[in-house]
């Protein structure tokens, strides 16, 4: 089983418009709406592959109904954590061409019982988690040091971490040495606090997560692929996609097609660069299943290709 825990979770509409014109009334050629959040997409894209997963998540008012509904409706256990807040809603617009403009909502203020009840919760589920993805920016409320706090309970009920954030709540964690951690390009450089120009640059910055406490790093560098380095080695993996409609959740695909594998290796990665690959191509935050896998488009290579240039080049915020 694997457990999800996004303390900000969102109601997600996406639709799909010939261009956005700023000012102008929009007609969309299709809508979705998606239970969202990094955690949920995690769990969503679990469910599809058939796997059990289990998302714990604080929701209130109806939108928190709706995104409990929804999960539900994808087979997917959910953990719920009422608050007072209302969940939040995002909107994304999709183009033709893939470009995908974002609103998201800041979403409620959290209390300390609410905080304190949702480390309970996952507390709870622990002991049965195979892995627990802990995803997504943290809610008002939550100061930057709470991943850390779930981290180090987690690890103290035997179970293995696999961290999705950013920032002081990515720096933060990293003493209380999560297994996993999955930043991308641009979260990675601000992570260090530099730009990563080349695939040496971006090896350079996991290393140095990796010696401040994380146990591997996976990071998503776009459409040049997915870097993997751990103590027992460094792997590059790349797959090419036909046609991008939209990268809303490619990369929690990511996350959940590499801790369905096993969550370490050059197998993992493999399954990672995968699901990455199959969810560009799909509509929203859609999560591929495994009739949308192309396993035999994926290239991973201990040969790292550390001169590369990075088409999406990170850069500290």
């Amino acid at each position: 089983m694997i457990l999800t825990v996004t303390p900000n979770p969102s109601l997600d509409r996406t639709y799909e418009v010939p261009a956005l014109e700023r000012g102008e009334v929009l007609r969309a050629s299709a809508e979705r709406m998606d239970p969202g959040g990094k955690g949920v997409n995690v769990s969503r894209a679990v469910a599809a592959a058939g796997r059990r997963t289990v998302a714990v998540v604080p929701l209130g008012g109806a939108p928190g109904a709706l995104v409990a509904q929804l999960l539900a409706d994808q087979g997917i256990e959910v953990a719920p954590v009422p608050v007072a807040g209302h969940t939040r809603s995002n909107i994304a617009i999709a183009e033709p061409d893939g470009t995908l403009t974002k609103v998201n909502a800041p979403g409620p203020e959290l209390t300390s019982d609410e905080s304190e009840t949702i480390l309970a919760t996952v507390g709870a589920y622990s002991p049965a988690a195979d892995w627990i993805a802990c995803c997504g920016s943290l809610p008002r409320g939550l100061g930057p040091e709470w991943y850390a706090e779930l981290v180090t309970r987690a690890h103290g009920a035997g179970a293995r971490i696999a961290l999705d954030t950013s920032g002081p709540s990515l720096l933060a964690a990293l003493a209380a040495r999560p297994d996993v951690v999955k930043p991308n390009a641009e979260e990675l450089a601000e992570a260090v606090g530099r730009p990563l120009a080349t695939v040496a640059d971006a090896v350079k910055a996991a290393e140095e997560l990796r010696q401040r406490g994380a146990g591997a790093v996976l990071a998503s560098l776009g459409a040049d692929g997915q870097l993997l380095v751990t103590e027992a080695g460094t792997w590059f993996g790349t797959a090419a996609a036909d046609t991008v409609r939209s990268n809303v959740g490619a990369g929690d695909a990511s996350l959940a097609g590499f801790l369905a594998a096993g969550g370490e290796g050059p197998e993992a990665l493999a399954a990672a660069v995968a699901h990455g690959a199959a969810a560009v191509q799909l509509p929203g935050s859609e999560m591929p299943t495994p009739a949308d896998l192309n396993p035999a488009a994926v290239t991973v290579t201990a040969d790292v290709p550390l001169d590369r240039v990075l088409s999406e080049q990170g850069s500290p915020r």
